[in-house]
């Protein structure tokens, strides 16, 4: 049976989250060639020894780096070419690449091997050196993100559980980099019976403009 020459393939993680009002994504310094000193995102090479599919290999990978597999890991691309990475047959290098919308303080990660850093970093403030093709991915990655908080698609995990409406749109904002209309808002998540008002639960706000605690319907809210 002919044994043919074989990519390197690996798993990246493009884990997004809120961070100080702004959306932000999770990079790692690299220690060693290629791209010493440059930013990439987190992952590892897929294992044929343990890894039973791609899922299995994403939620190992996100453990390993992120100290969670989050609950809403998709799979977003896959990308691969001749020349893409020299630690390949000839170059070549294989990358599937999941995504995930998480709160910030969900994550428990440290530098690993071949890590000097760690960091959330403003999407919108990203740093020159970012290693392979990454940036593309990590710009793919923003855009999924925003058109699914635009079209009131919320990851599960993602929103606190219980949540003013006000809350709910901040943070979709912030998800956003922008501001949105309140009552455009507000008549989409009605009209697609996307939350629901938590009975007996205690209002928020002044005593003269109380305001309501919903939760997110989740079988119409998932990715």
């Amino acid at each position: 049976m002919p044994i043919y020459p074989m990519p390197l393939c690996r798993v990246e993680i493009a884990a997004q989250s809120v961070v100080s009002g702004r959306l932000n994504v999770l990079l790692i310094q690299r220690l060693e060639a290629p791209y010493k000193g440059s930013w990439a995102l987190p992952g590892g090479v897929l294992r044929v020894d343990v890894d039973a599919d791609l899922d299995a290999a994403a939620n190992r990978v996100a453990t390993e780096r992120l100290g969670i597999a989050p609950p809403n890991l998709s799979q977003m691309v896959t990308v691969g070419a001749k020349g893409r990475d020299p630690r390949g047959e000839q170059g070549w290098g294989l990358s599937v690449v999941y995504r995930t919308l998480i709160p910030e303080d969900a994550l428990s990660f440290t530098p690993g091997k071949r890590v000097s850093e760690v960091r959330w970093v403003a999407v919108d403030e990203l740093p020159a050196k970012i290693a392979f093709d990454h940036a593309e991915l990590i710009t793919r990655a923003v855009n999924q993100a925003r058109s699914d908080v635009a079209g009131l698609t919320f990851p599960p995990g993602f929103m606190p559980e219980r949540f003013t409406l006000g809350e709910l749109q901040v943070l979709s904002e912030q998800v956003l980099g922008h501001k949105i209309d309140k009552a455009s808002f507000r008549r989409k998540l009605r009209d697609r019976d996307l939350v629901e008002a938590i009975e007996g639960e205690q209002l928020r706000g002044s005593a003269h403009r109380p305001s309501a605690i919903f939760r997110l319907k989740q079988a119409k809210s998932s990715l």
